[in-house]
């Protein structure tokens, strides 16, 4: 993909324009980037207080006893939305769904471990240890171009 930037002295309001033959899965990427709104922040809860929780700072998001939390460098924290609902919302900020019960943040991965028969063994900059299932496996080979 070809990207340039323009500056005209009498343009006051930036404008992006898209040229391409086709519409691809690439260009409607493109598109819901371009037209997201601002970053989506999250309220996580640690005993009597709230949190506001920025998708950069998250390393992972998982259900345990049916609960959902967001694992960040400083500690967990309870979310009150669904594992599903968080799925949509992280997203655009390269978080990938490893299991039924887990999105991590590609961005948080110190490397992943490919050692174990039929299974992926990532583990987080903060040195916690997760498995993509083997339902997931394909999809995460796919994305590392494997």
């Amino acid at each position: 993909m070809k990207v340039s930037v323009r500056i005209e002295q009498n343009i006051r309001e930036p404008e992006v324009v898209i040229l391409t033959d086709r519409m691809t899965a690439e260009v409607e990427e493109i598109l819901q980037k371009l037209s997201e709104k601002t970053p989506q922040m999250l309220a996580g809860f640690c005993e009597d207080t709230v949190r506001v929780l920025a998708p950069e700072e998250i390393l992972r998001v998982y259900a345990q006893q049916g609960k959902v939390f967001a694992g960040t460098e400083a500690g967990e924290y309870l979310l009150r939305l669904r594992l599903y609902e968080l799925e949509e919302r992280l997203a655009p900020y390269s978080f990938v769904r490893i299991s039924n019960s887990e999105i991590i943040s590609l961005k948080k991965v110190r490397h992943f471990d490919l050692s174990f028969t039929g299974t992926i063994c990532v583990i987080l900059t903060d040195g916690t240890k997760t498995f993509v299932s083997r339902r997931y496996v394909p999809r995460i080979r796919q994305m590392l171009g494997m």
